[in-house]
Parts: structure tokens; sequence; C-alpha cells
């Protein structure tokens, strides 16, 4: 029996590449959507312009659209007491908060970089850090395209807090080493960003050690890598009990 799955952000870029994919798998069906412009959807689902009017059953909510349409969404995770998986990025403090409250009720899975791969490499450079740190520094190098308006990427952020997080908060991000003239300190971790062309994202992690280099890589080729990562959320959350679950409980399961 298919997963039956509600699609906040339904007409969006993501919303759209989500639903190909679901439609082509064999055990995902989207029942319903929500999306700010309901009236230009051609799409063989209802579509609210506010999630909370959703008369459909479902068994996850995806929610793949910006800050100001979470509040709506989790009224309807309140609801329903429904898994959520939630794949926008930029919330606020306080949102992020109310998603931990709202996590007592419904299983919710939360991440800021939906890519199977990313999250792969983010528990790999975990245990190396572990294993190489302090005798190795640590850099990111991220590169992504020109349009790109933040620098560094999240996913750079992302990782180097996971990397810091193992290593009970001894390093200190370094952006632009330009600035000063000095030698690099142990307890750095050096955040550098390329912007160029149509570069869809890369992220490099380096440890460098005295004899030896380690070289943890990720490359995206499609955005359709963040689709397809949150509808293996999906599989992953139906079911589950209620909890706050990351994207490294899955690769653990």
């Amino acid at each position: 029996m298919a997963i039956k799955i509600f699609l906040n952000g339904c007409q969006g870029r993501m919303g759209r590449v989500i639903g190909e994919i679901a439609a082509a798998s064999g055990d995902l069906q989207i029942v319903a959507g929500s999306d700010l412009n309901p009236s230009a959807a051609t799409l063989p689902f209802p579509v609210y312009t506010d999630p909370r009017e959703c008369q459909v059953d479902f068994d996850v909510l995806i929610d793949f659209s910006n800050p100001t349409a979470l509040p709506a969404v989790m009224e309807l995770i309140r609801q329903r007491g429904c898994p959520a998986v939630i794949c926008t990025t930029g919330l606020d403090r306080q949102q992020n908060e109310e998603l931990r409250q709202l996590s007592a009720l419904a299983p919710i899975l939360q991440s800021a970089n939906m890519s199977l791969g990313i999250n792969l490499l983010i528990s790999l450079v975990q245990q190396s850090a572990r294993l190489l740190y302090p005798e190795f520094d640590v850099e990111i190098i991220e590169a992504h395209h020109n349009q790109k308006l933040d620098a560094p990427s999240g996913t750079a952020l992302l990782i180097a807090d996971a990397i810091n997080g193992v290593l009970d908060g001894q390093l200190s991000p370094v952006y632009d080493r330009s600035k000063v003239r000095q030698k690099r300190d142990r307890h750095e971790i050096g955040i550098h960003s390329v912007r160029g062309g149509n570069i869809v994202g890369e992220h490099q992690v380096i440890f460098a050690g005295q004899d030896e280099v380690v070289t943890i890589q990720h490359s995206a080729s499609s955005r359709a890598i963040f689709a397809r990562g949150a509808l293996a959320a999906a599989r992953f959350l139906a079911g589950k009990p209620a909890g706050f679950y990351s994207m490294q409980d899955l690769l653990q399961k």
C-alpha cells in the first residue's frame, strides 16, 4: 500500500520534482497539497491555499516551502498528529523551538539539507574528526552557482557545526584569512566559498596532517537529490512514534 503524502509547497520548483519522483516510485502517492497559488494548479490531487483546510487523509506531511508558511503547517500537524518532514530552511530560533515542542505530539524530522549523500558525508566527517583532531587541521570548501545569495552555504555551516559538535566546540570558524598575517591557529576550522557558473553544489572537507591528507567530498549534479532525500525521510517517518528525528536517524536505521 502506498504511503499517502500531503505536500506543502507543491507548486514550487522542489514541490514539482517531489511530485514527479513520487509518481514514479510505486510506493508513494501525493494525495493533497497546499500552495499560495492553487488556482494555477494542474495537479492530480486537491491543492489548498491554507494547509489547515485539507479534507484528505494522509500518512506523512512534507513541507518544502518557506518560513512564512510554517505556522499553518504546524497547526495542521497539531490537529492531525501526523508525521512531518520539514525541509524548509531559514527558520528562526522561535520556529525551531516550536517544532521541538510539537515533536512531543507527532514525529518530526527536520534537516537543513535533505540530500542522503550530504548527510552521509556529515556522518563520515564526524567520525574522521574524532579520530584525526587535533593532529589534523580541518578546512571546508564549498562551491555553488553564481546566483546564490549567501556565503558560506548553509550546508557548509551545517557540516562545520556537526564537526564542532563531536569536538565539544573546540573549533572557531574562520571565513577570511586575508585580513590578518599570522599562522593558522590549531583551533580554527576554515570555511571557504566559491561562486561560479551553474554549479549545483560542491562540498569538500579536508583533514590536513603532517604527512597525509584525508579529503571527503560530495558533488550534486541535480537538485533532485533533495527531493529524493525528502521522500526517503517520508518512508522512514511513516509509523514512527512522536519525537524529533534527523537525517542521521534515517542513515542509522
